[in-house]
């Protein structure tokens, strides 16, 4: 599929705002992750230390937060509008990010806990940037379509990049004003190039509390919200928690490379990164996975995206492996989480084409309560193991039950809906 044919169909100015919107979002949901460690610092000096668990739950309350603010957004989506609810969100955010750049010299963990949750509107920014951007494209391109919208958590690669250096240069408070800056700009912009799709195009259909429960009683939504939660919350929980796993597993490691190459002493800047490194392959190709599904059906892409996974996390858990051998496999493991992401969302509109904005909320809900288990069940096996070893085993595992989920619903999907949707299943 050319890129060409989205200019000739759809409104590309509101698939660039969509893409720029969750990508920025991204940034400031996933701010904490690049932090954690230098915040820790700055609350030992006053006489606070987080221990593995606080460290987990503090990365964990903006997934979770994102993950029922979807549901919310979503609704608001179909009643509202997606600019609307984009624009409410993105304001929220706006102000906590300031609270957290004021409030900075005197935080307490409560407070930080309290920012954490104002963060997770950023996180539901994917129930509105993706229907916004789909809204306005034929099913044969959603796959696609909605894959480059969703690249927008690339914004978690730059979070790694230069969170943990700014945080070096001019104190961990100014991420946050930084953040603040460019949310804001991106704001302004959104404003001017966005549009909702016309009635001629897609035609709202704002539903009652009843036909949000209806849904929730149709056993797909509960496949799809098994699927998103191990394809989307592994790569959620992964990108919040990696430099925790990166400092907890190969401090030194890093502390050597970055004094023999990088002449580079902290530590905490190299694990951003090689954490960006990996978080970049699940991000860029997100889109290439939707593209994939495209071609070759979505089920089917789901099959070798998930069967990767299930092996790299065995290698993971029963493997000593040296820091760059960890780093390949967490880059290979994200790769295949990413298009994994780009697969699921393939199938959702097809299936759910006439809701796609509220499915669309419960589905990413799902997603991010995937990934608060997963940091959870990180942190607890670091704290209970000192080690990840029980951690790989229990992703891989979740990960193989999706794979006999998708066995157990591919043939019903492909001779029901699926014979009707007019895209390969």
């Amino acid at each position: 599929m050319k890129l060409s044919a989205l200019k000739q169909e759809g409104h590309w100015p509101t698939l660039l705002a969509a893409f720029l919107y969750f990508d920025f979002s991204f940034m400031m949901w996933t701010m904490l992750g690049p932090l954690v460690t230098e915040i820790n610092e700055s609350l030992t000096s006053r006489g606070f230390t987080m221990n593995d668990d606080q460290t987990a739950t503090l990365l964990a309350v903006p997934v979770l937060a994102g993950a029922i603010l979807r549901l919310v957004l979503g609704i608001f989506v179909d009643k509202f509008g997606p600019k609307k609810t984009s624009l409410v969100a993105q304001s929220i955010v706006i102000a906590t990010l300031f609270y957290g750049y004021f409030a900075a010299e005197s935080i307490t963990y409560n407070q930080l806990l309290l920012i954490a949750l104002g963060l997770g509107f950023a996180g539901a920014s994917f129930a509105v940037a993706l229907p916004q951007a789909g809204q306005w494209y034929p099913p044969r391109l959603q796959g696609t379509v909605l894959g480059i919208a969703g690249a927008g958590n690339i914004g978690v690669v730059i979070d790694f990049l230069f969170a943990p250096k700014i945080a070096e240069l001019w104190g961990w408070p100014s991420v946050f004003l930084v953040g603040a800056l460019l949310s804001f700009i991106v704001l302004i912009a959104y404003l001017f190039m966005a549009k909702d799709a016309p009635a001629s195009v897609y035609k709202p259909n704002p539903k009652k509390m009843g036909d949000y429960l209806k849904l929730m009683r149709d056993r797909d939504t509960w496949w799809f919200n098994l699927f998103y939660a191990v394809s989307f919350g592994g790569f959620i929980g992964f990108a919040n928690y990696m430099k925790v796993y990166l400092m907890n597993t190969y401090q030194s490691d890093m502390s050597a490379f970055g004094m023999s190459v990088l002449n580079e002493e902290n530590v905490k800047v190299i694990a951003g990164y090689f954490g960006a490194l990996c978080i970049f392959a699940g991000a860029l190709l997100r889109p290439v996975g939707g593209a994939i599904a495209d071609k070759m059906g979505g089920i089917k892409s789901l099959y070798v995206f998930y069967g990767n996974i299930v092996v790299l996390a065995l290698i993971s858990a029963f493997v000593d492996l040296p820091f760059f051998g960890a780093i390949v496999i967490m880059f290979l493991i994200m790769a295949n989480l990413g298009m994994a992401n780009g697969s699921v969302f393939q199938l959702v509109p097809q299936r759910f084409g006439k809701d796609i904005g509220v499915m669309t909320g419960l589905i990413g809900m799902a997603g991010g309560l995937g990934g608060t288990a997963l940091i959870k069940t990180f942190g607890w096996s670091q704290g209970a193991y000192e080690g990840y070893t029980a951690g790989f085993l229990i992703f891989g595992a979740m990960t193989l039950i999706a794979i006999s989920g998708i066995s157990l619903v591919k043939t019903r999907w492909r001779t029901t809906w699926g014979a009707q949707s007019g895209a390969r299943i």
